[in-house]
């Protein structure tokens, strides 16, 4: 059998879900970008977008609920300057395409006759990180819904004081198809699938959580029974040691953070201040100081879109860009920023791969990937050996961030007390309150653990959600306010 090569393959599979049944050809969309660039813009595209999605969910032994969704659009998008102009319809077809090209290319003056030029049709392009398949079909419902009951049944297995379990697993097939007025046709097929565990136990009226789950671009064979059986031990060791925790001490402190998610603190603190859009109006904490230090020694931040089978793993990105490995601080030097194409070309510099969408209905603009900081050289128990007296931070909740001061406020949900360099107790309440650069100029110790997180993240801004990843090994921060409820 003679295999298509993987960016023609996808290009095929987008044609025959969001064209051919439509009775759209290449040269249909070619029309409505001519429409578009009848007007002199500086930018337009069209992107298609195919989502089916599943999710299953467990509760209280039983799975209560189940849905299944499927959803298709185009939008189409005229950049000028600074100005975008959008629409977008869940119709697919040649007269609802012309309509909202026609609509969109106000947002300029009629280009002179004869500057019109025919683009040269050419495919984008880009990575093969993930296979193309259809997570929902690679697990029969009988399958689901036993998987589901093997997390409830190895949960209250663990110990008598679980007293309630939740799960859910969940899976997209995503097929996006982006036309340029430059010519670019580019195609991805992106699956996605991920598993949750909640826990809850009580003792003595008391009564605490613990989660934990994971992910990716692949299939549900992805969760056999060694990673179901981790996924239940991590949830279940998290509430119960969260029933011994005491209230977390306030002051300024040393602070440890634990390795893989943890990295949400550098995704929120500095990742979100690092992307081009914030950069390019001045309202970044990080704006206009590329090649200034902006961290400790050692420290290097990575937007990385191009790891295999990763959540927030992307083979083109949603304005048809292969996705980059982008070094965004390099030992405590800032080198760079996050783009999409419109900040990009006002920044007079190259897109990154970061011009991202929640779906066909929303306009793209620069995101992060998957972020997360290099290892160093010291073991973690070193680390935490070093904590006269301190906060061992190992698992986060939500948190707040302000891009223009850079000023953060998140929540721990897993932390201990140490002192002389022995982990005491767990405590509960701690919140840690810093300055996103402030906070890279303390770090005194890097781990040799650096390490993603399971597959689990979700990044929202200015209203839209896309999957991601974070990432980090053990770090010493020296001086972190830690608010406290003791």
């Amino acid at each position: 059998m003679i295999s298509r090569e993987p960016t023609l393959e996808r290009l095929s599979v987008a044609k025959s879900l969001l064209l051919t049944p439509f009775g759209l050809d290449e040269s249909h969309l070619a029309r409505a970008l001519a429409e578009i660039k009848a007007h002199k813009v500086d930018e337009a595209d069209l992107y298609f977008q195919y989502t089916r999605s599943e999710g299953w969910s467990l509760e209280e032994g039983i799975v209560k609920t189940g849905s299944f969704s499927i959803d298709q659009g185009v939008g189409v998008r005229a950049v000028s300057g600074e100005k975008t102009a959008f629409a977008y319809s869940d119709d697919i077809s040649e007269a609802s395409l012309l309509d909202a090209a026609r609509t969109v290319r106000s947002i300029s003056t009629v280009a002179q006759s004869g500057r019109l030029k025919v683009a040269t049709k050419k495919i984008a392009s880009s990575r093969s990180l993930y296979n193309g398949l259809d997570p929902i079909a690679s697990l029969d419902s009988t399958a689901k819904v036993k998987l589901l009951e093997k997390v409830e049944q190895l949960a209250r297995a663990k110990d008598p004081r679980v007293a309630q379990v939740m799960a859910g697993l969940a899976a997209e097939y995503d097929v996006v198809l982006v036309a340029r007025a430059d010519g670019t046709l580019a195609a991805d097929v992106r699956p996605l699938v991920r598993l949750s565990v909640t826990v809850i136990t009580e003792q003595k009226g008391r009564r605490e959580v613990g989660s934990a789950g994971g992910g990716g671009r692949f299939g549900f064979a992805y969760f056999d029974d060694a990673l179901i059986g981790q996924y239940v031990d991590e949830a279940v060791s998290a509430a119960l040691t969260n029933l011994e925790a005491r209230p977390a001490p306030a002051g300024e402190m040393t602070v440890v953070l634990g390795s893989g998610w943890p990295g949400i603190l550098l995704h929120e603190a500095i990742g979100h201040g690092l992307e081009g859009d914030f950069n390019r109006k001045g309202s970044s904490a990080f704006s206009g100081r590329i090649g200034q230090r902006v961290a400790a020694k050692g420290v290097t931040v990575l937007d990385d879109g191009t790891i295999s089978d990763r959540r927030g793993s992307l083979n083109v990105d949603d304005e048809g860009n292969a996705s980059g490995r982008n070094v965004l601080i390099e030992d405590g030097i800032l080198k760079g920023y996050i783009q999409d194409a419109m900040n990009a070309r006002l920044m007079g510099v190259n897109p990154t791969g970061n011009g991202r969408r929640e779906s066909y209905a929303h306009v793209p603009i620069p995101r992060m990937t998957n972020t997360y900081m290099l290892g160093g050289d010291k073991s973690p128990e070193e680390i935490v050996a070093s904590i006269k007296k301190g906060l061992y931070a190992t698992n986060f909740g939500g948190g707040q961030v302000d891009i223009t001061s850079g000023k953060f406020v998140f929540s721990a949900s897993q932390a201990y007390w140490v002192e002389n360099g022995r982990i005491l107790y767990p405590v509960k309440g701690a919140t840690l309150v810093g300055s996103g650069p402030e906070v890279l100029k303390r770090v005194s110790m890097i781990g040799n653990d650096m390490k993603l997180d399971s597959g689990v993240g979700t990044c929202g801004k200015e209203g839209q959600s896309v999957p991601v990843g974070v990432g980090q090994p053990t770090l010493r921060i020296d001086g972190l306010t830690v608010g406290g409820t003791a």
